[in-house]
């Protein structure tokens, strides 16, 4: 399969897959900024892989949720993506005055590995408040493996 078909394949309920992404959320590690995130991703296969943002004293190590459901996916053995969901805010702020977190660009970029530019990417404040965006509306001049160059041959 292509990857521009792997946004198509499969069944795709944003309710469930926010539910799940709000799960996770429920499981990050935001001890610093208070933050936390789920991410929810559908592949193709139909099932769904979620990962929350992990955060190190140190900052850089931060993991976020987006790319740690991407390594539970490949991990499994995935490798397109139907759908995401992602769910960030921090518990202090009242659910009417949430702003959306949107995945960021690393995670976009690592997004476009496993999928097409036409991957809904939903953001959402709660299970019945969200957005949803292609990855290709979040990341139009992505940059993919068609841009390296080809190994020489022998």
């Amino acid at each position: 399969m292509k990857q521009s078909e792997a946004g198509r394949a499969g069944e795709m309920d944003p309710d469930r897959l926010i539910q799940a992404a709000l799960q996770a959320r429920q499981r990050a590690w935001a001890p610093y900024s208070g933050f936390g995130v789920g991410a929810a991703i559908l592949a193709v296969s139909g099932k769904i892989y979620t990962g929350c943002n992990i955060e190190n004293a140190s900052y850089g190590a931060t993991i976020c949720a987006e790319r740690a459901a991407v390594a539970q996916a490949v991990s499994a053995g995935e490798r397109y993506f139907s759908a995401v969901a992602v769910v960030g805010f921090s518990s202090c702020v009242r659910p009417a005055d949430r702003p959306l977190a949107w995945p960021c660009g690393i995670c976009r970029q690592v997004l476009s590995e496993f999928s097409g530019p036409d991957l809904p990417v939903y953001v959402a404040r709660s299970a019945t408040d969200y957005v949803m965006l292609t990855l290709g509306q979040l990341l139009p001049y992505q940059f993919g493996s068609d841009q390296l160059a080809p190994e020489p041959s022998d």
